[in-house]
């Protein structure tokens, strides 16, 4: 059952990760980092490595998501402020 949560999660992974090469717009690739950041997280807990999950949950899931986005908005609005 072990084997079957970690080959689930990897594929989750690689596919997630594809998605977010592929994604062009700068918001959604980091809506679809933050998904990958979870995905990975799942994936340390499914090995045993609980606090790497943990640590992946905060950084890959929630904090570099949020700072993308945070300077996608500053660059827009400064875009908007040039014209």
């Amino acid at each position: 059952m072990a084997d079957a949560v970690v080959v689930v999660a990897l594929l989750l992974v690689a596919g997630s990760a594809t998605v977010a090469v592929l994604v062009r717009d700068p918001v959604r690739q980091a809506l679809v980092l933050a998904v990958s950041g979870v995905v990975l997280a799942v994936l340390f807990t499914a090995v045993q490595a609980p606090d790497v999950a943990l640590s992946q949950l905060a950084v890959g899931g929630a904090l570099t998501p949020l700072l993308l986005l945070l300077a996608v908005r500053k660059v827009k609005r400064r875009k908007g402020r040039e014209r």
